[in-house]
């Protein structure tokens, strides 16, 4: 009884210490409740409760305190001192992902009349079409938004009713409930020769025709996770589009799903077209992995690619889906095929790109984890650490890749990443201290480093906050630092320093 008595006695700004680092750390009440149950569910507060323990109404027990304490990496003491409000822990506002804007200065030289006289011209001289540039303007908004798009998340659950384990029969179902036959047809694909000389297998795996009919590959019936995939976004343009899908084509073999003649301007058809495209491929991974059950799935694996085979979806969706239903907002996603050419792309903070998927890129720098994935003969997912420096500045960042191959064996490396910068400053760490210390050794001892054990245990609290596995598992392997471009190459001497002489 004293003990609680005591408990209280220091517990003036504890409620508002777990709140704000509950949001620092993007966790819900709920969110929160479930990692505590993990610790253990005898001693985890319940979401009103913890509402009530945050607004000060209630004090937590000893035992549920330590709990809380564990969740945050954070001795009880810390949350009983005499500081209000740490700077460290107060909870940030308008913090947008995607690459950095530019001043639209002088201002009469952005009015809309200019800007569409100067695009086509723009577009023109870079070889860029006007389908490549609704792409930028998607993944712009994209990027902007954090990837969330509630509208077509609601959609996508009254559809399948948050059911995380549709099979293809269930999306046959809820196909033809809509409007739509399914017919199948038989095409084995055919080479096409890239823009290097390279040879890629490229597929038609599904269309449709007006005025409701979706064909089927046959190809599908191998694979069913593509199947469920091409099913659920045929669905997702009747839903959102009234079936207005008479562009929709999907094809694989690193190149746009798109095949219609692409216009070398800007075309409202163009980017209406893309847009319809985006909208349901969206809806089609929400409608696979609905956003809470599949987060609830992703907390209990610690965020394990390995769970779209529980799930019969493929890597790519599951990955994708996971920069959309972490509470940490910082992540990024590649998908690569080689020589360079990245599919789909999705930059959150603004990560540079290892390479353009307008052009090949002639100096990438190797070391970026996709790069060294197409390298290893190995199926098994790997970890990588990195130091990148963006707008001077050095970012830490952590990824997974996997090496797959799609329907029409064509190999591509996926790569889901997260920015650990924000993780690591939301602990009251001084970020750009470490992370600095961290590149000065990787550059000492020739490009990359084995972790320091204090940082090591400062990067191992943030993982476990984090809840993501395979952050955990790159803290055994070295950090290594990686650039835009070869000529940006902070390594001494220099990657491409041979090529240059």
């Amino acid at each position: 009884m004293k003990k609680e008595q005591s408990l209280m006695r220091k517990s003036h700004f504890l409620g508002t210490k777990i709140r704000n680092l509950r949001k620092r750390n993007h966790l819900t009440l709920e969110d929160l409740s479930t990692r505590c149950i993990r610790v253990d569910p005898h001693t985890a507060p319940s979401v009103s409760y913890l509402s009530m323990i945050e607004r000060g109404k209630r004090t937590p027990s000893q035992d549920m305190l330590e709990n809380l304490s564990a969740v945050f990496q954070k001795p009880v003491t810390w949350f009983l001192d005499n500081e209000p409000e740490a700077a460290s822990i107060t909870p940030t506002k308008g913090n947008h992902g995607g690459i950095v804007g530019m001043a639209l200065e002088p201002n009469f030289l952005f009015s809309n009349d200019i800007l569409q006289i100067a695009i086509p011209e723009m577009l023109s001289q870079t070889g860029i079409s006007g389908r490549q540039f609704a792409h930028l303007l998607i993944r712009a908004h994209q990027e902007h938004h954090q990837n969330h798009f509630p509208d077509l998340e609601r959609a996508a659950e009254e559809v399948g009713n948050k059911n995380l384990f549709l099979n293809s029969n269930d999306l046959m179902t809820i196909a033809t409930q809509h409007g739509l036959q399914i017919r199948w047809f038989n095409h084995s694909g055919n080479n096409k020769l890239g823009d290097e000389g390279e040879v890629t297998k490229c597929l038609t795996t599904s269309y449709f025709e007006l005025p409701n009919t979706v064909y089927l590959n046959e190809a599908l019936k191998s694979r069913q996770s593509r199947l469920k995939y091409d099913l659920a976004v045929h669905i997702g343009h009747a839903v959102l589009h009234n079936q207005e899908g008479l562009h929709c084509k999907l094809t694989i073999g690193g190149h746009s799903d798109s095949t219609e003649p692409a216009h070398s301007t800007p075309n409202a058809q163009d980017i209406l077209n893309a847009w319809r495209d985006f909208e349901a491929s969206f809806f089609a991974g929400a409608l696979l992995c609905p956003k809470v059950p599949f987060r609830q799935l992703l907390d209990s694996h610690g965020y394990e690619v390995s769970v779209h085979k529980k799930l019969d979806i493929s890597a790519s969706v599951a990955m994708r889906r996971m920069t959309v239903v972490s509470p940490y907002p910082h992540w990024h996603y590649f998908d690569a095929y080689q020589p360079g050419k990245l599919k789909a792309v999705y930059r959150g903070n603004g990560i540079p790109l290892p390479w353009g998927n307008m052009r090949t890129v002639q100096d990438p720098c190797q070391h970026w984890a996709v790069f060294r994935k197409f390298a290893q003969a190995s199926t098994q997912s790997s970890t990588q650490l990195s130091i990148l420096l963006v707008e001077g500045k050095p970012r830490l960042y952590c990824c997974e890749s996997i090496q797959v191959e799609d329907l029409a064996g064509n190999p591509h490396v996926l790569c889901a990443g997260l920015d650990l910068n924000p993780a690591i400053a939301a602990q009251g760490v001084d970020v750009y201290a470490v992370v600095s210390e961290l590149q000065m050794l990787c550059i000492k001892h020739g490009g990359a480093s084995v972790i320091p054990h204090n940082i090591k245990q400062q990067l191992m609290s943030v993982a476990r906050i984090l809840n993501i596995a395979w952050v955990e598992r790159a803290l055994s392997g070295d950090v290594r630092v990686i650039c835009t471009r070869g000529n940006a190459c902070p390594r001494q001497p220099g990657c491409y320093e041979a090529d240059k002489s």
